[in-house]
């Protein structure tokens, strides 16, 4: 399989943090369903992920992509605001 023919999974969220270089956090939120109950609920994940030239900041709304490991933690590619 090339790399080409691979389907990233693409994300949006909220931009958190930025006070990492090249770095951002960005809050991920989805509802989930209780078994029991059959009632949603909130559920939130922070990623982070490469912002090459720091043009992200905290309150902007954008979609990232998941990519190859750029770092221990870091396994997401911003892609552009929304």
């Amino acid at each position: 399989m090339d790399n080409k023919d691979k389907k990233n999974r693409k994300l949006s969220g909220i931009v958190i943090s930025d006070k990492m270089d090249k770095t951002v956090v960005v809050s991920v939120e989805r509802m989930k369903l209780n078994k029991k109950y059959k009632k949603y609920f909130k559920v939130t994940n922070k990623f982070k992920a490469h912002d090459e030239n720091n043009e992200y900041h905290p309150g902007d709304k954008v979609i990232i992509e998941e990519c190859r490991p750029l770092s221990k933690e870091k396994k997401w590619r911003v892609l552009n605001k929304i």
